[in-house]
């Protein structure tokens, strides 16, 4: 490979990875101007210069019903992307996200394009369940980008080389300057304690969270009069969202869009169901409690599966308890009130949490662009020499 010109195949076949895959591409081609694209991707991918080699949206499934329907043309479209490799000879490629058809497209082009260096960019999900994944990237991969820092051991120790680039989603909520003394006067809710409920944004969440967080909230206005409570809606989940919280006491506002990060950085604490809330909450410095509830049979296959002892991201990032979890049983209106009630006043367990997120942001959102750091790494195991 010449360090003048080569070319990179790039898979990605959801929106998310979509993104990622732009960022790539423009941080690629600002290090090192010699390099084309070829491969699939959507539309952000398309402004940056790729001409996909199919169309991506049939591929963004949920659920292992849509994904069985979707394997005929995954497979279909793996061939296509391993024929492709073997005739234009790319010297790379990256493939974004998407485990199961990451997989299935690495195993084509090792046999079809055996020249190829491969690298998965955002490493399958290894720290909670299915450990056996690390070990089949290494085999499969020449390179692995993690984008949580606490992520790399695991395939390190299965002999994959890795990089940490970070989390773009959460580099923007660092980007963000929330002005929580604004938010509040905007919102008519003086200097009183203010608490974030975010009950999830699947409509099977809002149902189950809907008693245990409003019986809660109802439990705190008893110590708390003047509770105020703000409910930050996830995109398309406003209108569900508006109708949980009007059974709810306190008077809740519901906040719609990006005005949500001032909502959780204005709040003194927060009430949160377990997943990405979690981690924009550490990042914006506000102390929580973590709960969840789910079906019986999806409780099952979890008890079955899971090998972390924690759920939810902000304390598996720190590797212990930092945001105290209550799930399944546990999820109750009396212990939920009652872990929140120190986190409203300056007590030992508020201190603490805030003592323990910066640490935490940082293995979360990485410390500089994924974009760029991605291409930094992809560069250097190239060989090209334009790492800087």
């Amino acid at each position: 490979m010449t360090a003048e010109r080569f070319t990179i195949l790039l898979c990605a076949v959801e929106p998310s990875a979509d993104s990622l895959g732009a960022a790539l591409m423009a941080s690629l081609r600002k290090r090192h101007p010699g390099v084309s694209f070829i491969g699939c991707g959507g539309a952000q991918m398309a402004k940056e210069g790729l001409k996909t080699l199919f169309p991506i949206d049939r591929f963004s499934v949920i659920g292992p019903a849509a994904a069985l329907q979707a394997l005929p043309a995954a497979l279909k479209a793996a061939d296509s992307l391993a024929a492709l490799a073997e005739t234009e000879k790319p010297q790379a490629a990256v493939l974004i996200d998407s485990w199961s058809f990451s997989k299935i497209v690495a195993k084509r082009l090792r046999k079809r394009a055996p020249h190829m260096k491969l690298f998965k960019y955002v490493a399958p999900q290894v720290w909670a369940s299915r450990p056996q994944r690390a070990q089949t990237t290494a085999d499969l991969f020449d390179g692995v980008l993690c984008i949580f820092g606490f992520e790399t051991g695991f395939f390190e120790e299965a002999g994959a080389k890795t990089r940490w680039v970070g989390h773009p989603g959460f580099q923007a909520v660092l980007e963000q300057q929330p002005d929580a003394a604004a938010f509040r006067a905007r919102h008519k809710i003086g200097d009183g304690p203010l608490l974030a409920v975010l009950p999830g944004s699947r409509a099977g969440e809002l149902k189950r969270h809907a008693a245990p967080f409003g019986g809660a909230v109802e439990k705190l206005l008893k110590d708390f009069p003047d509770l105020r409570v703000v409910v930050p809606a996830a995109p398309g989940a406003e209108e569900a969202v508006r109708a949980l919280a009007a059974g709810w006491p306190g008077d809740a506002v519901v906040i719609e869009g990006a005005e949500r990060y001032e909502a959780c950085r204005a709040a003194d604490a927060a009430l949160a169901a377990s997943g990405t809330a979690t981690a924009e909450l550490a990042l914006l410095g506000t102390p929580m409690v973590v709960a969840y509830k789910l079906e019986l049979l999806t409780e099952l296959w979890a008890r079955a599966v899971l090998t972390t002892p924690y759920v939810s991201l902000v304390n598996i990032a720190a590797g212990r308890e930092v945001a105290p979890e209550f799930l399944q049983r546990d999820c109750r209106p009396d212990r939920l009130a009652a872990a929140l009630a120190p986190l409203l006043r300056d007590r030992p367990e508020r201190r603490r949490q805030i003592e323990a997120f910066p640490a935490i942001a940082r293995s979360l959102a990485g410390e500089r662009s994924p974009g760029d750091a991605a291409a930094a790494a992809v560069l250097e195991w190239l060989g090209t020499g334009k790492t800087s």
